[in-house]
């Protein structure tokens, strides 16, 4: 695991997704990824970059700021199982939104809080739930191209990180969310 994992980005969106996209960035991606992963009516997700000047980026260049992007994790979710606005709350219990460019120990743009909408819908309910935060830095912006991070990074908690300890994606898990990189 870690950076012994293929560097080669992941496949994203999946081929044959007929559901809807959501993106956001909460700090370091492993560990929200895997709470939207145990959250029920999500189908899918992938952890990569959002929201800088640079195709195609790789960790190594995110994390030296040099880019713009912040970490992030994009989903499929069913719609008739989850609505957006619980995928909004649940993105907010990961994080504190009023720290800018950081997420507990981690510190750069690339840990941002960011939401970034699909649809017009998606940014009024961004919008809203934000302003229900005193203080939220989250930045709000449409998802222009989502680039999918490395296959290694790719639910990598679930797969164990770098000492080989898999977390439980299983939905509905309410275990400690431990990141460890």
């Amino acid at each position: 695991m870690g950076s012994q994992g293929s560097k080669t980005p992941a496949s994203w969106p999946p081929s044959n997704n007929k559901y809807p996209l959501a993106t956001f960035a909460a700090g370091c991606f492993w560990g929200v990824e895997l709470a939207f992963q145990r959250q029920p009516g999500v189908v899918a997700t992938a952890v990569g970059y959002v929201g800088g000047k640079k195709d195609s980026p790789t960790y190594e260049q995110v994390c030296s700021e040099s880019t713009g992007h912040a970490e992030a994790v994009q989903m499929t979710y069913d719609p008739q199982q989850v609505e957006y606005s619980k995928l909004v709350d649940l993105f907010y219990s990961r994080h504190n939104s009023t720290t800018p460019n950081r997420a507990g120990n981690d510190v750069g743009t690339q840990y941002r809080s960011g939401i970034y909408y699909h649809t017009e819908e998606q940014k009024q309910t961004a919008e809203q739930k934000k302003s229900q935060i005193k203080g939220s830095v989250t930045e709000i912006a449409p998802c222009h191209k989502f680039w999918p991070a490395e296959e290694y990074h790719q639910q990598y908690l679930e797969k164990g990180g770098r000492i080989g300890r898999g977390q439980s994606a299983a939905k509905q898990c309410n275990d400690p969310i431990r990141c460890y990189g």
